[in-house]
């Protein structure tokens, strides 16, 4: 059974090969999946079917492992030898103090009176023209541009003032007498 096998397996790796070189494009790529190939279908050979074509059943076990590969490589990105990598490649800039800014922002911008915060979300988020907002909003755009002014202003203020506050928190220790 063992030289049977060899006998039936050995003269389609060439074929194997090339196949899988036109589907990878990568010459490594394609011969692991040309290993992976052939250990399945030894690991596999008692599940063929006697009468079938070995060589049929080879080509399937390939195409079945590239799609296979193909469906991995969606997922998780493509694979990359750690001797290619640069250091910087997988290194990511935290994203908390970005949320936390976010929060401190977006808290600001709910103690700003409505008329200022409407026109500095419609102008800042949303991107519409002072033009644009002066006709949402039915006022005038002297008024638009006054109160976006005030709004920011406001805004620098208070997000000063809570970094300010955060500043000193941090620079005076909290003591307490203990008797």
């Amino acid at each position: 059974m063992h030289d049977d096998m060899i006998r039936r397996i050995e003269p389609l790796i060439p074929a194997l090969r090339r196949y899988a070189r036109a589907l990878c494009g990568d010459r490594a790529q394609a011969d692991d999946l040309v290993q992976d190939c052939l250990e399945r279908a030894i690991s596999r050979w008692h599940q063929r079917r006697d009468d079938g074509n070995t060589r049929t059943w080879m080509f399937t076990i390939l195409h079945n492992l590239a799609v296979n590969y193909w469906c991995q490589n969606r997922y998780r990105g493509p694979h990359i030898a750690l001797d290619d990598t640069v250091e910087t490649a997988f290194a990511h800039d935290g994203t908390q103090e970005n949320s936390l800014h976010y929060q401190d922002v977006m808290g600001a911008i709910a103690t700003l009176p409505d008329d200022q915060r409407s026109i500095l979300l419609l102008v800042s988020i949303e991107d519409l023209s002072y033009a644009e907002t002066a006709k949402v909003l039915d006022i005038p755009l002297g008024t638009v541009m006054s109160r976006l002014s005030r709004g920011r202003e406001r805004l620098r203020q208070i997000l000063d003032g809570d970094r300010r506050n955060n500043g000193d928190r941090q620079s005076t220790p909290n003591l307490r007498r203990v008797k």
